[in-house]
């Protein structure tokens, strides 16, 4: 079985992923580092220069492969993933696939990328905090009707980590 952790930025997707794989004894792969340590850049520096299009084929087709591989581990996508090209459709007909959407309100997604923002691409630019709220409630109401397609859903707001494994795991057990 492939667990597949979807949500938008700071969601928690690679954490949980990471601490769910160790708790289920299987591999946890983190898609962004899969795609950075093929590429030998930084998700950063391919934006930067070969742009978002060559990033969002390069998502597909490593997603495409880590699926194809059909083995035991956790998936963390790229906040973007389940919303470009066929993506989506791939995960939700891939039979040994359980898709989960790790589910954060705008006030908890931008509280924890208020300190990150010059590691992500997509809010680099923005100059303010309430720019930041702006463009990720804007962003997330885009993305949503993606993320609602997963097949679990676990609603992660005031939860600690191991509140959030805990029902990740009733979910899928």
């Amino acid at each position: 079985m492939i667990i597949i952790l979807m949500g938008y930025m700071a969601s928690g997707k690679s954490f949980i992923g990471g601490k769910l794989a160790e708790k289920l004894d299987c591999n946890f792969i983190d898609l962004d580092t899969y795609i950075e340590q093929n590429e030998a850049l930084k998700i950063s520096e391919i934006f930067k220069t070969k742009g978002e299009i060559y990033f969002r084929k390069l998502e597909s087709n490593a997603l495409n492969d880590i699926i194809g591989q059909n083995q035991k581990l956790v998936l963390a996508l790229g906040g973007g993933t389940p919303c470009y090209g066929d993506n989506m459709r791939t995960i939700l007909r891939t039979s040994n696939c359980v898709s989960i959407y790790l589910q954060a309100s705008v006030q908890t997604i931008t509280e924890r990328l208020k300190s990150e923002k010059d590691k992500r691409p997509l809010i680099a630019h923005l100059a303010t905090d309430e720019n930041l709220v702006e463009f990720v409630g804007k962003h997330l109401f885009e993305r949503s009707s993606y993320y609602l397609k997963a097949q679990e859903k676990v609603i992660i707001d005031d939860l600690s980590s191991e509140e959030i494994l805990e029902k990740i795991i009733l979910k899928l057990f």
